[in-house]
């Protein structure tokens, strides 16, 4: 078995999950639950409907169906209803129930159900009048069930507080937040606010008590969850892997003095997906049915640290082969859901070190966001998988840090390695930069600036893709504050006493902040005594009737 979790989280359990003691996995991919039904083995298909009958009564209203966040996504970038936004049809998984299956997991946009089946049952289900196609999941029929399963884990360390960082506001995060280049956008405003953002992981203990999460409860940013393995709203629970709590405090974390994450203000919905016990192909229904549900609550973004390439049951195996962005479930559920608008970013993976070494699905789908690892040096972390794609795509797109990555858990800073760290500290970061553009604005243009402000572009390599992503360069490419075209000068920088300002419009405000993101000074005019500061780098707001220019200086 190959656990896809994209982090080095074994210390991490053993130290702030201790009902773990049999965590096996970090990076998920399908296996399967199966039985001997009439002495054949069954395998998991998927069981494609015709039609949706009912499909008219969702045209009407479609706010049966979809929230009004929702809807305004799709107007605002001009993405009209289809067919697979309207809700299966009932009377369907009713037939398929009354041929004996149980059915627990199925897809709207896939349209269809998933039963385990016997050869004999599946042409039984396949001469449905009802049933357009049966897919199996198998890949490789003369596989079977593993004897060994197999550990994906590195150690994670725990790092303390530390008193020399207790009056910084970003503390630990600073590093990992300016190799991005996000702090810009935070000065400039864009925190994440009014964006939501699903996390899709393999559960959230400590997120409704542990101090790193207070300040998403007290101001109302969980918005909701639910688990999707047992089809419960538990994702609480102690028992429950720890990985998606880690993920989610690189982007909306906060311990005064000590951490910020990379999307602070974000509003969040958290969905278990991946079964931390077993490697089961059912864990790509579950991560489409999540995908779902985010997009029925109108997301904006979805950040997921989870991949898929070997399972439990060698049947499914998937091959470099499949790697092609559209053979795996969970890749067409993901490619759905770009297509919906949702901004979608996922790990590579950590397999860099591995005779497998190539990004696991749905990394490979064309139109994921897909996010490497590097150091905080920027060099390759050797783990990071690489790409391209089985058909050429260049994978992953960007790479964020992923060494000795900074997160935070119950109620302190804690440090681990993986592209699950790296992805999310990216994910709040496009969370930033959403914030910051028009509503309009296409979704693969926003991508396509990232990769051509990366620090290879245009060049790329196999493990970094396009490089360094850089935020606020985007945010400024794109337009917003296109500093080639702003009529806003500083000068000199470097500075030793004054900042010289220059504009034709009068000055609203000009401040500035440190790197640790502390307002140190407030002017109003266009020649700005810096003498008293101390040696070091800066940021300098400025804001006119029309323009806003954030510019670094160095203080001499």
């Amino acid at each position: 078995m190959q656990k896809h979790y994209f982090v080095n989280l074994h210390l991490f359990i053993s130290l702030k999950n201790p009902n773990h003691q049999n965590v096996r996995k970090i990076f998920t991919i399908l296996s399967v639950s199966f039985s001997l039904i009439a002495t054949a083995q069954t395998e998991l298909v998927f069981v494609y409907f015709k039609d949706k009958p009912s499909k008219a009564a969702f045209y009407s209203n479609p706010l049966s169906e979809l929230s009004q966040k929702s809807l305004d996504r799709r107007s605002n970038l001009g993405i009209a209803l289809s067919d697979q936004d309207a809700p299966i049809e009932q009377s369907y998984i009713t037939n398929i129930q009354n041929l004996g299956f149980t059915v627990t997991d199925y897809s709207k946009w896939l349209n269809g159900v998933a039963v385990n089946a016997t050869p004999t049952q599946i042409q039984t289900l396949a001469q449905q009048s009802f049933v357009v196609h049966v897919e199996s999941f198998v890949r490789n029929p003369n596989g079977g069930k593993r004897n060994e399963k197999i550990e994906k884990f590195k150690d994670l360390q725990e790092i303390g507080n530390k008193s020399a960082l207790t009056n910084f506001n970003y503390g630990y995060g600073l590093p990992q937040a300016n190799q991005i280049n996000v702090r810009a956008l935070h000065v400039a405003g864009f925190t994440g606010t009014g964006m939501t953002i699903a996390v899709i992981d393999t559960g959230f203990p400590s997120v409704n008590t542990g101090n790193a999460f207070k300040r998403l409860r007290d101001n109302g940013q969980i918005k909701g969850g639910y688990n999707f393995i047992n089809k419960t709203s538990d994702i609480y629970n102690t028992s429950l892997n720890s990985h998606g709590s880690v993920c989610l405090g690189a982007i909306g974390g906060y311990l005064d003095g000590q951490f910020v994450g990379t999307a602070p203000d974000a509003d969040f919905y958290l969905y278990a997906s991946e079964d931390a016990g077993n490697e089961i192909p059912e864990e790509q229904l579950y991560w489409i049915e999540a995908a779902e549900e985010a997009d029925r609550k109108g997301v904006d973004l979805i950040s997921t640290s989870l991949g898929y390439h070997t399972f439990d049951d060698s049947r499914y195996d998937y091959t470099y082969a499949d790697m092609n962005g559209t053979t795996s479930f969970i890749a067409r559920g993901a490619q759905i859901a770009t297509e919906k608008g949702i901004f979608v970013t996922f790990a590579a993976g950590n397999d860099g070190n591995n005779s497998w070494h190539y990004v696991a699905t749905p990394a490979d789908n064309e139109k994921v966001f897909t996010i490497g690892a590097v150091t905080s040096q920027g060099t390759s972390s050797s783990f990071s998988s690489y790409g391209p794609n089985a058909d050429g795509v260049v994978k992953p797109d960007g790479v964020a840090r992923g060494t000795e990555t900074f997160t935070v858990y119950g109620g302190q800073v804690t440090q681990a390695s993986g592209t699950s760290l790296a992805n999310p500290v990216a994910a709040g970061g496009v969370a930033c930069l959403l914030q910051s553009l028009p509503k309009s604005i296409s979704r693969e243009a926003v991508k396509d600036k990232l990769r051509q402000d990366a620090s290879l572009y245009p060049n790329y390599d196999d493990q970094q893709g396009y490089g360094i992503l850089n935020f606020y360069k985007t945010y400024q490419t794109l337009g917003v504050t296109d500093l080639k075209k702003t009529q806003i000068k500083i000068y000199p920088n470097p500075a030793k006493n004054f900042i010289n300002i220059s504009t034709e419009k009068p000055i609203q405000s000009v401040e500035i902040y440190d790197v640790l993101g502390r307002l140190i000074k407030t002017e109003t005019k266009n020649n700005v005594n810096i003498s008293q500061l101390a040696k070091g780098n800066y940021f300098l707001k400025i804001k006119t009737s029309d323009q806003e220019l954030i510019e670094k200086f160095i203080k001499e």
